[in-house]
């Protein structure tokens, strides 16, 4: 199929579907005049790289793991070391945001002008 198809069939940007080519992600045989041509199993293949993306995972990342996610028979606990060391990372930035969070508040919290602390000679 072509990648306006892959495109329309997966809902991802025909631009996307590119970016996922040049980064490993995704393989395309070309034809004569340079179109790109995706075998069926592309479908699949994009809606995975989809939920990566989704579950946080960098495109150079995806590249060192989809390997293994899409062959069974490749399957390791390498791989389930690798997403777990993904979720680590998630959960550490989270507590950063959330403390990051919580120190704004506070900057909120003391510039908040109230009835009581305007200078009455304003």
């Amino acid at each position: 199929m072509r990648i306006g198809e892959l495109s329309a069939r997966t809902g991802v940007s025909a631009r996307s579907i590119r970016y996922y080519e040049q980064q490993g992600l995704l393989a395309a045989v070309r034809t004569a005049s340079g179109q790109r041509v995706f075998a069926e199993s592309a479908v699949d293949r994009v809606r995975l790289i989809q939920r990566l993306f989704d579950a946080g995972l960098s495109s150079r990342r995806m590249a060192e793991l989809l390997p293994c996610v899409t062959d069974p028979e490749v399957r390791t606990s390498w791989l389930t070391d690798r997403l777990r060391e993904e979720r680590t990372r998630m959960t550490a930035e989270m507590a950063r945001l959330a403390h990051a969070v919580a120190v704004l508040d506070d900057v909120v919290s003391d510039m908040t002008v109230t009835e009581d602390t305007r200078d009455p000679a304003a």
